[in-house]
Protein backbone atom coordinates (compact mmCIF):
# COMPACT_ATOMS: atom_id res chain seq x y z
CA UNK A 1 0.00 0.00 0.00
CA UNK A 2 1.22 3.32 -0.56
CA UNK A 3 0.29 6.25 1.63
CA UNK A 4 0.55 10.15 0.35
CA UNK A 5 0.98 11.46 3.50
CA UNK A 6 3.60 13.63 5.37
CA UNK A 7 1.12 14.07 8.96
CA UNK A 8 2.79 11.70 11.40
CA UNK A 9 -0.70 11.41 12.99
CA UNK A 10 -2.20 9.62 9.63
CA UNK A 11 0.86 7.67 9.52
CA UNK A 12 0.82 6.20 12.68
CA UNK A 13 -3.19 5.48 12.79
CA UNK A 14 -2.36 3.58 9.41
CA UNK A 15 0.32 1.84 10.70
CA UNK A 16 -1.38 0.68 13.63
CA UNK A 17 -4.52 -0.41 11.33
CA UNK A 18 -2.91 -2.45 9.11
CA UNK A 19 0.42 -3.51 10.83
CA UNK A 20 2.64 -4.29 7.86
CA UNK A 21 5.72 -6.69 7.91
CA UNK A 22 7.61 -3.57 6.23
CA UNK A 23 7.05 0.39 6.65
CA UNK A 24 8.86 2.48 4.43
CA UNK A 25 9.11 6.46 5.59
CA UNK A 26 10.14 8.54 2.26
CA UNK A 27 11.45 10.87 3.38
CA UNK A 28 11.98 11.55 7.09
CA UNK A 29 12.65 15.51 6.07
CA UNK A 30 9.48 16.04 4.79
CA UNK A 31 6.90 14.55 7.92
CA UNK A 32 4.90 17.08 10.27
CA UNK A 33 4.24 17.10 13.54
CA UNK A 34 1.36 19.39 14.64
CA UNK A 35 2.47 19.27 18.19
CA UNK A 36 5.85 20.99 17.45
CA UNK A 37 5.70 24.71 15.97
CA UNK A 38 8.59 23.92 13.95
CA UNK A 39 9.04 23.92 10.38
CA UNK A 40 8.87 19.93 8.93
CA UNK A 41 12.89 18.79 8.70
CA UNK A 42 14.23 20.46 11.54
CA UNK A 43 15.88 19.09 14.31
CA UNK A 44 13.22 19.04 16.93
CA UNK A 45 10.46 17.55 14.55
CA UNK A 46 12.98 14.73 13.22
CA UNK A 47 13.70 14.07 16.59
CA UNK A 48 9.75 13.72 17.43
CA UNK A 49 9.12 12.01 14.35
CA UNK A 50 11.49 9.28 14.04
CA UNK A 51 11.18 8.18 17.76
CA UNK A 52 7.34 8.08 17.03
CA UNK A 53 7.83 6.09 14.55
CA UNK A 54 10.79 3.66 16.26
CA UNK A 55 8.48 3.70 19.79
CA UNK A 56 5.32 2.19 17.18
CA UNK A 57 6.93 -0.30 14.51
CA UNK A 58 9.37 -1.52 17.32
CA UNK A 59 6.40 -2.31 19.85
CA UNK A 60 4.42 -4.48 16.75
CA UNK A 61 7.66 -5.86 15.36
CA UNK A 62 7.28 -4.16 12.18
CA UNK A 63 10.50 -3.59 10.09
CA UNK A 64 10.81 0.26 9.65
CA UNK A 65 13.19 1.78 6.37
CA UNK A 66 13.95 5.98 7.23
CA UNK A 67 14.83 7.15 3.98
CA UNK A 68 16.49 10.79 4.78
CA UNK A 69 18.15 13.74 2.36
CA UNK A 70 21.88 13.83 2.00
CA UNK A 71 24.26 16.45 1.49
CA UNK A 72 26.22 17.88 -1.78
CA UNK A 73 29.13 15.86 0.07
CA UNK A 74 26.47 12.78 1.03
CA UNK A 75 26.08 13.20 4.16
CA UNK A 76 22.79 13.15 5.73
CA UNK A 77 21.45 16.44 5.92
CA UNK A 78 21.36 18.44 9.20
CA UNK A 79 22.38 17.60 12.55
CA UNK A 80 23.06 14.00 13.67
CA UNK A 81 20.32 13.25 15.21
CA UNK A 82 18.39 10.76 12.91
CA UNK A 83 21.83 8.84 13.11
CA UNK A 84 21.80 8.66 16.72
CA UNK A 85 17.81 7.42 16.89
CA UNK A 86 18.14 4.48 14.53
CA UNK A 87 19.68 1.13 14.66
CA UNK A 88 21.17 0.54 11.49
CA UNK A 89 22.96 3.34 8.99
CA UNK A 90 23.02 2.69 5.39
CA UNK A 91 24.47 4.31 2.46
CA UNK A 92 23.83 3.78 -0.85
CA UNK A 93 26.61 5.92 -2.82
CA UNK A 94 27.64 6.22 -6.30
CA UNK A 95 28.28 8.25 -9.14
CA UNK A 96 25.92 9.64 -11.10
CA UNK A 97 27.03 8.72 -14.93
CA UNK A 98 28.09 5.07 -13.50
CA UNK A 99 25.83 2.11 -12.93
CA UNK A 100 27.41 0.52 -9.97
CA UNK A 101 26.28 1.31 -6.56
CA UNK A 102 27.52 0.49 -3.27
CA UNK A 103 25.91 -0.29 -0.06
CA UNK A 104 27.57 0.45 2.90
CA UNK A 105 27.01 0.08 6.42
CA UNK A 106 28.64 2.65 8.93
CA UNK A 107 26.61 2.34 12.25
CA UNK A 108 24.69 -1.53 13.06
CA UNK A 109 24.01 -1.69 17.24
CA UNK A 110 23.56 -5.65 16.17
CA UNK A 111 26.58 -6.59 13.47
CA UNK A 112 29.46 -5.54 12.04
CA UNK A 113 29.97 -2.43 9.85
CA UNK A 114 32.67 -4.00 7.88
CA UNK A 115 30.76 -5.40 4.98
CA UNK A 116 29.38 -3.94 1.95
CA UNK A 117 27.12 -4.88 -0.71
CA UNK A 118 27.98 -4.07 -4.72
CA UNK A 119 25.10 -3.87 -6.96
CA UNK A 120 24.40 -2.43 -10.82
CA UNK A 121 21.35 -0.54 -11.83
CA UNK A 122 19.81 -2.23 -14.73
CA UNK A 123 16.07 -1.48 -16.11
CA UNK A 124 14.09 -3.99 -13.64
CA UNK A 125 16.31 -1.88 -11.06
CA UNK A 126 19.35 -2.76 -8.72
CA UNK A 127 20.70 -6.42 -9.36
CA UNK A 128 23.04 -7.80 -6.82
CA UNK A 129 27.03 -8.26 -8.34
CA UNK A 130 28.21 -11.79 -7.13
CA UNK A 131 31.61 -11.06 -8.40
CA UNK A 132 32.83 -7.45 -8.35
CA UNK A 133 36.19 -7.99 -9.48
CA UNK A 134 35.59 -9.52 -12.45
CA UNK A 135 33.05 -6.97 -13.68
CA UNK A 136 35.09 -4.02 -12.47
CA UNK A 137 38.01 -5.23 -15.03
CA UNK A 138 36.40 -6.71 -17.75
CA UNK A 139 36.64 -3.85 -20.24
CA UNK A 140 40.35 -4.14 -19.75
CA UNK A 141 43.00 -3.37 -22.91
CA UNK A 142 45.42 -6.35 -23.34
CA UNK A 143 48.05 -4.09 -21.99
CA UNK A 144 48.24 0.01 -22.11
CA UNK A 145 51.37 1.71 -20.45
CA UNK A 146 49.88 3.36 -17.45
CA UNK A 147 47.25 0.82 -16.43
CA UNK A 148 47.78 -1.53 -13.11
CA UNK A 149 45.24 -3.59 -11.14
CA UNK A 150 45.18 -2.80 -7.58
CA UNK A 151 43.64 -4.86 -4.77
CA UNK A 152 41.32 -2.55 -2.02
CA UNK A 153 38.88 -4.01 0.55
CA UNK A 154 35.57 -2.59 0.71
CA UNK A 155 34.75 -3.69 4.22
CA UNK A 156 35.62 -7.36 4.55
CA UNK A 157 35.46 -7.54 0.46
CA UNK A 158 38.61 -7.47 -1.87
CA UNK A 159 38.19 -5.88 -5.16
CA UNK A 160 40.44 -6.08 -7.82
CA UNK A 161 40.16 -2.54 -9.41
CA UNK A 162 41.88 -1.03 -12.56
CA UNK A 163 44.20 2.09 -12.25
CA UNK A 164 44.75 4.12 -15.27
CA UNK A 165 47.94 7.26 -14.92
CA UNK A 166 48.83 9.47 -18.03
CA UNK A 167 51.93 11.29 -18.04
CA UNK A 168 52.30 14.21 -20.43
CA UNK A 169 54.59 16.68 -20.73
CA UNK A 170 53.11 20.06 -19.36
CA UNK A 171 52.42 22.99 -22.09
CA UNK A 172 51.52 25.45 -19.15
CA UNK A 173 54.26 27.17 -16.33
CA UNK A 174 52.59 25.12 -13.62
CA UNK A 175 52.43 21.19 -13.94
CA UNK A 176 48.40 20.14 -13.15
CA UNK A 177 47.57 16.74 -11.45
CA UNK A 178 44.27 15.62 -12.24
CA UNK A 179 42.97 12.80 -9.67
CA UNK A 180 39.74 10.75 -10.41
CA UNK A 181 38.60 8.71 -7.24
CA UNK A 182 41.61 8.75 -5.61
CA UNK A 183 42.19 12.12 -3.07
CA UNK A 184 43.97 14.34 -4.58
CA UNK A 185 46.18 15.35 -1.73
CA UNK A 186 46.96 11.65 -2.15
CA UNK A 187 48.22 11.29 -5.56
CA UNK A 188 50.38 14.81 -5.37
CA UNK A 189 52.42 13.42 -2.55
CA UNK A 190 52.96 9.78 -4.22
CA UNK A 191 54.44 12.21 -7.45
CA UNK A 192 56.50 13.78 -4.93
CA UNK A 193 57.93 10.53 -3.50
CA UNK A 194 58.21 9.35 -7.37
CA UNK A 195 60.20 12.18 -8.19
CA UNK A 196 62.25 12.49 -4.71
CA UNK A 197 63.16 8.61 -4.25
CA UNK A 198 62.94 7.21 -7.88
CA UNK A 199 64.16 9.99 -9.73
CA UNK A 200 61.79 10.44 -12.21
CA UNK A 201 61.38 13.91 -13.63
CA UNK A 202 57.80 14.69 -13.16
CA UNK A 203 58.30 18.35 -12.27
CA UNK A 204 57.25 19.36 -15.52
CA UNK A 205 55.01 16.71 -16.82
CA UNK A 206 50.81 17.12 -15.95
CA UNK A 207 49.72 13.70 -14.31
CA UNK A 208 46.08 12.85 -14.38
CA UNK A 209 44.59 9.25 -12.82
CA UNK A 210 41.59 7.39 -13.06
CA UNK A 211 40.30 5.02 -11.05
CA UNK A 212 37.72 2.67 -13.91
CA UNK A 213 33.76 2.27 -13.27
CA UNK A 214 33.55 5.28 -11.32
CA UNK A 215 34.96 3.53 -8.27
CA UNK A 216 36.42 5.87 -5.00
CA UNK A 217 39.43 4.34 -3.16
CA UNK A 218 40.41 5.70 0.40
CA UNK A 219 42.42 2.95 1.34
CA UNK A 220 46.71 3.52 1.55
CA UNK A 221 47.03 -0.19 0.01
CA UNK A 222 46.40 1.37 -3.52
CA UNK A 223 49.63 3.52 -3.36
CA UNK A 224 51.68 1.16 -4.95
CA UNK A 225 49.52 0.95 -7.50
CA UNK A 226 49.63 5.13 -8.10
CA UNK A 227 53.08 4.92 -8.27
CA UNK A 228 53.31 2.08 -10.75
CA UNK A 229 50.94 3.14 -13.01
CA UNK A 230 52.41 6.78 -13.04
CA UNK A 231 55.75 5.29 -13.37
CA UNK A 232 54.83 2.83 -16.50
CA UNK A 233 52.85 6.08 -18.00
CA UNK A 234 56.04 8.46 -17.98
CA UNK A 235 58.46 5.53 -19.01
CA UNK A 236 55.91 4.44 -21.71
CA UNK A 237 56.38 0.98 -20.66
CA UNK A 238 53.65 -1.80 -20.09
CA UNK A 239 52.72 -3.41 -17.30
CA UNK A 240 52.02 -7.16 -17.32
CA UNK A 241 48.25 -7.22 -17.41
CA UNK A 242 48.39 -10.06 -15.23
CA UNK A 243 50.03 -8.62 -12.08
CA UNK A 244 48.37 -7.18 -9.32
CA UNK A 245 50.18 -4.09 -6.84
CA UNK A 246 49.46 -3.98 -3.22
CA UNK A 247 50.90 -1.90 -0.71
CA UNK A 248 51.07 1.53 1.02
CA UNK A 249 54.07 3.81 0.29
CA UNK A 250 55.64 6.12 3.09
CA UNK A 251 57.85 9.58 2.29
CA UNK A 252 61.22 8.01 2.41
CA UNK A 253 59.39 5.81 -0.73
CA UNK A 254 59.29 2.57 1.68
CA UNK A 255 56.52 0.07 1.19
CA UNK A 256 54.74 -0.81 4.23
CA UNK A 257 52.39 -3.75 5.26
CA UNK A 258 48.78 -3.28 4.76
CA UNK A 259 45.82 -5.15 6.59
CA UNK A 260 44.32 -8.35 5.28
CA UNK A 261 46.72 -9.74 2.72
CA UNK A 262 45.71 -13.25 2.45
CA UNK A 263 41.65 -12.06 1.44
CA UNK A 264 43.57 -9.89 -1.49
CA UNK A 265 45.56 -12.59 -2.46
CA UNK A 266 42.88 -15.00 -2.72
CA UNK A 267 40.71 -12.98 -4.84
CA UNK A 268 44.22 -11.84 -7.59
CA UNK A 269 44.55 -16.06 -8.02
CA UNK A 270 40.49 -16.72 -7.98
CA UNK A 271 40.75 -14.08 -11.26
CA UNK A 272 43.47 -15.92 -12.76
CA UNK A 273 46.34 -13.43 -11.85
CA UNK A 274 50.11 -15.05 -12.17
CA UNK A 275 52.04 -12.30 -10.11
CA UNK A 276 51.30 -10.19 -7.23
CA UNK A 277 53.74 -6.93 -5.72
CA UNK A 278 53.45 -6.74 -2.42
CA UNK A 279 55.64 -5.50 1.24
CA UNK A 280 58.19 -7.77 2.34
CA UNK A 281 56.84 -7.43 5.76
CA UNK A 282 53.61 -8.72 4.63
CA UNK A 283 55.44 -11.58 2.46
CA UNK A 284 57.44 -13.05 5.36
CA UNK A 285 53.57 -13.33 7.49
CA UNK A 286 51.61 -15.12 4.62
CA UNK A 287 50.02 -17.96 5.82
CA UNK A 288 48.98 -20.30 3.09
CA UNK A 289 50.64 -21.17 0.07
CA UNK A 290 49.32 -19.76 -3.20
CA UNK A 291 50.16 -20.50 -7.06
CA UNK A 292 50.74 -16.69 -7.29
CA UNK A 293 54.50 -15.44 -8.00
CA UNK A 294 54.78 -13.04 -5.45
CA UNK A 295 57.33 -10.59 -5.18
CA UNK A 296 58.15 -8.60 -2.09
CA UNK A 297 59.25 -5.11 -2.07
CA UNK A 298 60.83 -3.04 0.50
CA UNK A 299 60.61 0.55 -1.40
CA UNK A 300 59.11 2.13 -4.55
CA UNK A 301 62.90 1.45 -6.55
CA UNK A 302 62.94 -2.61 -5.85
CA UNK A 303 58.81 -2.64 -6.77
CA UNK A 304 59.84 -0.92 -9.82
CA UNK A 305 62.94 -3.13 -10.98
CA UNK A 306 60.38 -6.36 -10.68
CA UNK A 307 58.56 -5.37 -13.45
CA UNK A 308 61.35 -4.20 -15.82
CA UNK A 309 60.10 -0.25 -15.48
CA UNK A 310 63.69 0.74 -14.06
Amino acid sequence: MFLGETDIDIIENTILEMKPKLAIIDSIQTMYSDEITSAAGTVSQVREITSRIMKICKSNDITTVIIGHVTKEGNIAGPRVLEHLVDTVLYLEGERYFSYRILRSVKNRFGSTNEVGMFEMQNEGMVEITNPSSVLISERADNPAGSVIVASMEGTRPLLIELQALATPSVFGIPRRTANGIDYNRLTLLIAVLEKKAGLALGGQDVYLNVVSGIKINEPAVDLGIILAAASSFKNISIDKTTVAIGEVGLTGEVRAVNLIDKRLKEAEKLGFKKCIIPKSNQKLLKEKYKLDIIGVGNINEAMKSIGIK
